[in-house]
Order: C-alpha cells, then sequence, then structure tokens
C-alpha cells in the first residue's frame, strides 16, 4: 500500500506527455545501479540538458523517485543542480536538469590533481550548498564526488537527492543507515540517530578524497569499511605535513567523530568566534579568520 501511495503521489508531480519529443541526440554519459544519465537536446530551447532515467522496479524506488523530485524541485540554489521537468515513461522515471558540461567531481580527479586553492574552492561551494539544504531541514545523506557536478565556468553544484531525508518538528533526527559506506558518518555506521551534520562528515571524505585521488577504505568490501569507520574513527591524512595547516584543520573540524564537536555548515562557512568554546582547538586557525574556504 504504502508503494501505491508512493506511485500515485509520483505520477501527480510529474510531467504529462511524451518526453522523446522534446529532447533529441540521447549520449550516455554515466551509468550506476539507479539507471543511467543522459545528454540530450531541449527542442524547444536549443538548449542542452541531463537526464536521468531511472527504473521503478526495486522496493521504494517510487518513494525515492518522489524526494528526489520534491527537493530538487523546491530548492532554488546556485550550489544544488537545477530541476528542468520529469516523467514516467515506460516504467522508468525521466528526470530532466541542467547540463553541467565538466561532468562529475569523480570526473575531475580521474583527470587532473586539483591544488588546494581549488579544493578549498570545491569545499566553500559545496558548503553553500549544504548550509541551504540543511537550513530548510533537509539533509543530502550521499554526498561523495560522483555527486558534486562542476563546469568549466566553475561552478560546482550538489547532485542526486535520491537518499535525501526531510526532517520536521516532530522529526529531527533520522536512524535509517543509507549511503555510501566510504563517505558514511560513525554515527550511522553505529545505527545512531543523527542530523545533518552527517553530510559534513562526507564533506570532509570529500576533501580526503580530493587530496588522496580516492575515498578512505574505498576498495573495501562493503562490511569491512563499516568495520574501519567503527573501529579507526576519523581517517587521517597520507602525509599531513605536505599539506597546510588551514587544511589539516578544515577537516579536523569536519572528521570530528563526535557529532556535537564536528563543525556545521554554518560554521564552517562563517567562522564564528563566538562558538569557539564548543569546537576543538585543532580548529582555532579556521576561528581566528584564515579558513581554507
Amino acid at each position: 500500500m504504502r508503494e501505491e501511495q508512493s506511485l500515485r503521489r509520483l505520477r501527480s508531480i510529474v510531467s504529462l506527455g511524451e518526453p522523446r519529443r522534446k529532447y533529441s541526440a540521447f549520449e550516455e554519459l554515466g551509468r550506476g545501479g539507479f539507471g543511467a544519465v543522459y545528454k540530450a537536446l531541449d527542442a524547444s530551447t536549443g538548449q542542452q540538458v541531463a537526464i536521468k532515467k531511472m527504473a521503478l522496479q526495486e522496493e521504494m524506488s517510487e518513494e525515492l523517485a518522489v524526494n528526489e523530485i520534491v527537493v530538487m524541485r523546491d530548492s532554488r540554489n546556485p550550489n544544488i543542480v537545477t530541476y528542468l521537468d520529469s516523467y514516467l515513461v515506460d516504467g522508468e522515471l525521466w528526470l530532466a536538469m541542467e547540463f553541467m558540461d565538466g561532468g562529475t567531481l569523480y570526473d575531475v580527479l580521474g583527470a587532473v590533481y586539483l591544488e588546494e586553492g581549488q579544493i578549498g574552492a570545491v569545499c566553500r561551494e559545496c558548503l553553500q550548498g549544504l548550509h541551504f539544504l540543511h537550513s530548510r531541514r533537509v539533509i543530502h545523506r550521499d554526498v561523495k564526488s560522483c555527486n558534486i557536478l562542476v563546469s568549466m565556468d566553475g561552478s560546482v553544484k550538489l547532485a542526486d537527492f535520491g537518499l535525501c531525508a526531510q526532517l520536521t518538528p516532530e522529526r529531527d533526527k533520522c536512524s535509517s543507515s543509507v549511503g555510501t559506506p566510504s563517505w558514511m558518518a560513525p554515527e550511522v555506521v553505529r545505527g545512531e540517530a543523527y542530523g545533518p551534520k552527517v553530510d559534513i562528515w562526507s564533506l570532509g571524505i570529500v576533501g580526503l578524497e580530493m587530496v588522496e585521488g580516492e575515498a578512505p577504505y574505498q576498495r573495501e568490501p562493503r562490511l569491512r569499511v563499516l568495520e574501519l569507520i567503527e573501529r579507526n574513527g576519523a581517517p587521517k591524512l597520507q602525509n599531513p605535513r605536505h599539506h597546510s595547516a588551514l587544511l589539516r584543520d578544515f577537516l579536523r573540524c569536519c572528521l570530528q567523530t563526535d557529532e556535537d564537536r564536528r563543525w556545521s555548515a554554518q560554521e564552517l562557512l562563517k567562522v564564528r568566534k563566538s562558538k569557539a568554546a564548543k569546537s576543538p582547538a585543532s580548529c582555532g586557525r579556521l576561528r581566528e579568520g584564515n579558513h581554507l574556504t
């Protein structure tokens, strides 16, 4: 019954019509467990768009699709990929969004080495998107390089909201263990209730990913990753002396295993000295205003 309700709601929010008449020149950009993403041409505007095609056959897939559409549609922000339209086509959801010509951050990391200033710029843009989401009580829950899009003009935007959660006054924490193992916060791994700061931990892992070329434990099996996160706590830079104190401190502020000591997106962006007592002393340089982002 829950799936039927989700499917009815999905049908009520997607557009009617035949998208194959609106979009043409499909070119596959990537494929994952959810389906595939294509570049296409919008015949009515002449603009390139990205279309994510998702099969709706797995359990709860309709509910996740509703989540993704609603969050993207209601989250107009320079650091969140722009939702354009959606359709149901032969058992698939077609989700049309703006095309980011630089691909994913994961693609970028496979091609070039980022300088520290570039890493800082990516972190700042992601933090701005996360601060916007968190101010609206939305947790992304799957922040990783594959879900961060870039463009050739330097724009950086969060994408893929299929696993996001909407908090309410009655529900200010989540407990579902969802996400991608190497980027999961310890409280998620432990099965504890958690809030928006799980996204900050994940962004810290993305920071390590940008420095080291891959996320910690990324090549390990899922259960082994979860075991290592719980046992080892915050992962460390392989060669910390090769990087600035500001970068090291920024990562420490994100990768606090104690959620209460972990900084929020707003704190990382605004560097509020009034809350210095709440934060680890190692983040003092950031508190003084010399922040990486």
